[in-house]
């Protein structure tokens, strides 16, 4: 096995971020270039791919993710299978970019989170909370004969925090504007914001969770199409219908989690098949088409970004730059666009960037910063007591 030098005197590495969101719908992979670390980090994204998960495959991991289904032994080989297709997707990046396996210095790997726990809940006379991303690193190890970190959440919450959202520590590195209050909204399954202040100091910055992002309009569109299609493309199918304003202010009005003060994060425990059933019930009841449903529910995603904003953001920011597989939503983008007529609302792609991967190139960097030993939260994201060093590291 070959052998590389401390990773943390090393200026410039190449670095794979690998991701498995929410959506549950594959893997996306970056390849980076990571050049110093902290407030000094440069980084060149060189390639990007998405390894879509096998229908069969994709379903077995919702329903283990509403908690259904599959104990110690389900458990582990469902974490030994995304191992597998997370190296497949790292190989794939590597190949598709002529980078030899052997030249990569290091890989950061969110895993894919089943379950996510951020409030306490008692169990054998006891208060727990945790959150759990699986797929097996070690595979990765193994494969590249390089550095792996991994499991990044849970330090986070042992520290207090929701271990959640941790993409906002690279928002800030690479996006903080002297000039401008930026915004940085990730629409994946569930949305999440970063407030950056006009020249702000890292404890200034507000995240949190704004509700759904695509998981409900997903969820919906597989129903709707019997399983052919996984996503509104374009937002089509919504431009096609009607917001039914009664029940957008319905679901307002019954979503506590609106309501909630900050630290906040959420996920498919909340707005997962329950809550789609709990929609689907409602449209019948108010007798409106199935693209009605869908075009409330997209204004509904953009309304959470708008109702965050108003409660947890100093002032409306200058520009609201959309990430996520949302961001080739448009008529969301028309929603958002409509309801803050004072707001920039760009792309990642009218920056020069990658929409679809910004998380992957975000745990590329996070893997950076536990490699050279610094504490790569934000507490006034996630909650916790004090800014931790996140990452199980794998050396070889």
């Amino acid at each position: 096995m070959r052998r590389v030098e401390p990773l943390a005197s090393k200026e410039s590495k190449l670095v794979i971020g690998l991701m498995s969101g929410t959506s549950c719908d594959g893997i996306d992979a970056s390849l980076v270039r990571i050049v110093g670390s902290g407030l000094d980090s440069r980084v060149e994204e060189l390639g990007f791919v998405f390894l879509a998960y096998e229908e069969s495959f994709r379903q077995r991991l919702l329903l283990l993710a509403q908690g259904q289904g599959g104990g110690g032994e389900e458990l582990l080989m469902a974490g030994l299978r995304l191992g597998e297709l997370f190296v497949q997707a790292a190989k794939r990046v590597c190949d598709e970019h002529a980078t030899p396996y052997d030249r990569i210095d290091l890989i950061g790997s969110h895993g894919h989170t089943l379950y996510h726990l951020p409030q306490s809940r008692e169990y054998f006379d006891s208060q727990v909370r945790g959150t759990l991303q699986v797929g097996e690193a070690s595979l990765l190890a193994e494969a590249f004969g390089c550095a792996v970190v991994s499991d990044f959440r849970v330090r986070d919450m042992a520290a207090g925090g929701q271990g959640a959202p941790l993409v906002p520590y690279c928002d800030y590195l690479l996006f903080r504007d002297t000039e401008k209050d930026v915004a940085l909204l990730n629409l994946g399954g569930i949305g999440n914001i970063t407030i950056v202040p006009k020249a702000c100091r890292p404890e200034e910055v507000v995240a949190f969770d704004t509700g759904p992002g695509n998981m409900v309009i997903d969820a919906l569109v597989w129903r709707y199409s019997d399983g052919l299609h996984r996503f509104d493309e374009g937002g089509s199918m919504a431009r096609g219908g009607a917001i039914c304003y009664a029940l957008l202010s319905r679901m307002e009005a019954t979503d506590d989690y609106l309501s909630l003060p900050l630290p906040k994060t959420t996920g498919r425990e909340r707005y997962g098949e329950l809550f789609v059933e709990a929609l689907e019930k409602k449209r019948l009841e108010l007798s409106i088409s199935e693209s009605d449903l869908l075009a409330t529910v997209t204004e509904y995603t953009a309304l959470c970004v708008l109702r965050g904003l108003e409660r947890f953001a100093r002032r409306m920011p200058d520009r609201l730059v959309v990430s996520g597989g949302g961001s080739h939503n448009t008529t969301l983008l028309l929603s958002l666009r409509h309801l803050l007529p004072h707001t920039e609302v760009l792309t990642q792609e009218d920056l020069g960037h990658n929409s679809d991967s910004k998380e992957a190139v975000a745990f590329a960097v996070l893997a950076n910063e536990s490699v050279c030993g610094k504490t790569n939260t934000l507490v006034g994201a996630t909650g916790a007591s004090h800014p931790v060093v996140m990452g199980k590291i794998l050396l070889c």
